[in-house]
């Protein structure tokens, strides 16, 4: 199933996004490939949430394919296509919102996603929600996006007891 996310993801961004705009969304691209794998780096064995593999690769592999292809391509298509109005943003981040977690809703029934430490797709659509607010901000802001991203990962560190491990 990632496999298939990752080419469907491929096709909609070639198909839909605003290809010769690209460099325009980088930034924000780069900043929620960065956020991915500091998230798998601070959690390591203490996820909230944890891919499970296709039949090709194993978990470290999806979680590579997530950050530097399906992850960015689809932020390029939510910012190629970001309105300028107020209440449309606010209806737009909700409508990304409820594809992203479709998505892992059908992750979940199939067993390629789990949850841990009282993560919950209750969780996930929240957070969803917060993710494309804060990466909507960065594409206009990005040092108050920065600076809130911190104020969320300590926020999710504290709430869910994740160990913060700092090496000797």
């Amino acid at each position: 199933m990632h496999v298939t996310i990752a080419i469907l993801t491929i096709f909609a961004a070639i198909k839909w996004g605003k290809g010769k705009n690209w460099r325009e969304y980088h930034p924000s691209m780069l900043f929620i490939s960065t956020g991915g794998l500091l998230y798998e780096y601070i959690v390591q064995e203490n996820t909230l949430w944890k891919f499970h593999p296709d039949f090709l690769y194993g978990h470290e592999l999806v979680v590579i394919i997530y950050a530097i292809n399906t992850m960015p391509l689809s932020i390029f298509l939510f910012l190629s296509h970001f309105p300028k109005k107020w209440l449309q943003r606010v209806f737009y981040i909700f409508i990304w919102s409820a594809i992203y977690i479709s998505v892992e809703w059908i992750l979940h029934m199939f067993g390629r996603i789990s949850y841990q430490n009282g993560w919950s797709l209750m969780y996930s659509f929240l957070f969803d929600l917060v993710m494309f607010s804060v990466i909507a901000l960065h594409h206009y802001k990005p040092l108050p996006a920065y600076i809130i991203s911190m104020i969320i990962i300590i926020f999710l560190i504290v709430q869910f007891e994740v160990p913060f491990k700092i090496a000797k």
